[in-house]
């Protein structure tokens, strides 16, 4: 059962919650953001702009908030910043014979002093749509054949850290020092053998895992009907994002003024990010509370989420004073940079930027 690991290396244990899933964690998103959307009209009064959000991050298009590109947020990072960011590089899918795309990119990989294992992830999607973990090059090649034709992804190292965490830092562009005001701590799905049950029937029986099975059974169905060992744990899914199963908890007590200077002094070296989550992997909770022994895997600007609210512990108004906090950030910053001369673009650039993300991401491959 998903809830019965013990310990995950590094990383505080995972301690059992009454609430298998957070009470609105399975919602329609149209519905959670109903209050949030009522808040940005009343915000948009305020501040005499419904788009001022939008250039909250103003060297990121919209801010980030829909339709951006992960390789070019990354790009903005200086020496120092890069050096703590998970080694990539971007690859365009053509028309071209798969043999000569995958032979092209072992060379670039070569070139860049990269090798397997990698993450192959789609440079512009969202909820950890179309990731892969890639471990050779027949992998890399499937991969490839499944991406679709004239669009790019990313190809980057696999941190050799485990424990993973989403860290939302906010800066004020008037102001050298920021502030986090989200962890979230992130346990990978597993189920365990008994010798018994199929893999199929153990997924059956875990509470949180039998509402996702459109999600699990698709990505191990050449073994749903294989009988795991006693005692032998299986990883249910790759991508740590709570839609494919992660377990998220509440991490905010481990926030230190270390970890805060840190991440100032990265972040101020990313060319105009003021706001946003950073997705990482670490060594162990000590030290990512020193500030150390992190690799910062995304970037992800205005649409990122304080995912601590997905703890199934979180209760409904902690749920909306993040939420509401976030957006309230979004309006002060953007407010304060269009005082320095930048201007919100129209919202009809932000809803194009959302059709074509959501045609372009229904053609992903489905993810590890």
């Amino acid at each position: 059962m998903t809830e019965t690991i013990s310990h995950y290396h590094g990383m505080p244990p995972l301690e059992q919650r009454p609430q298998i899933t957070s009470f609105f964690e399975f919602w329609p998103s149209q519905l959670i953001y109903l209050p949030v959307v009522a808040q940005w009209l009343a915000l948009s009064i305020k501040y005499r702009s419904v788009s001022l959000p939008l250039i909250a991050n103003p060297t990121i298009p919209l801010a980030g908030m829909v339709g951006e590109s992960k390789s070019e947020i990354l790009s903005l990072a200086g020496d120092y910043a890069r050096s703590f960011i998970a080694p990539w590089l971007v690859r365009k899918k053509t028309t071209a014979r798969i043999e000569t795309q995958v032979a092209a990119a072992l060379h670039a990989l070569h070139q860049a002093n990269l090798d397997f294992p990698l993450v192959a992830k789609p440079d512009q999607g969202c909820r950890g749509a179309g990731v892969w973990k890639v471990n050779d090059a027949e992998r890399l090649a499937d991969y490839m054949r499944a991406f679709p034709d004239g669009h790019s992804f990313i190809l980057q190292r696999l941190s050799p850290y485990q424990p993973e965490a989403g860290i939302f830092y906010i800066r004020l562009p008037n102001q050298s020092q920021g502030q986090i005001i989200s962890i979230t701590l992130k346990y990978q799905p597993f189920i365990i053998g008994n010798g018994q049950h199929t893999i199929r029937e153990l997924i059956l029986q875990d509470e949180r895992a039998a509402q996702l099975t459109d999600v699990y059974f698709p990505r191990l169905q050449q073994r749903l009907d294989e009988i795991l060992p006693a005692g032998e744990p299986l990883q249910l899914a790759f991508a740590g994002n709570h839609c494919r199963g992660s377990l998220f908890r509440n991490g905010n007590a481990h926030i230190t003024p270390a970890l805060t200077e840190a991440l100032d002094k990265i972040l101020a070296d990313v060319d105009g990010f003021y706001y946003g989550r950073l997705d990482v992997r670490f060594s162990d909770i000590d030290a990512l509370m020193r500030g150390e022994n992190l690799d910062i895997i995304e970037i992800n600007g205005a649409a990122s989420e304080a995912t601590h609210i997905w703890d199934p512990s979180t209760r409904f108004h902690e749920v909306y004073q993040a939420l509401f906090l976030q957006y309230r950030t979004l309006f002060t910053i953007g407010d304060q940079l269009r005082q320095q001369g930048h201007r919100p673009p129209p919202v009809t650039d932000l809803l194009k930027a959302w059709w074509q993300e959501r045609q372009l991401v229904a053609q992903y491959p489905a993810t590890d």
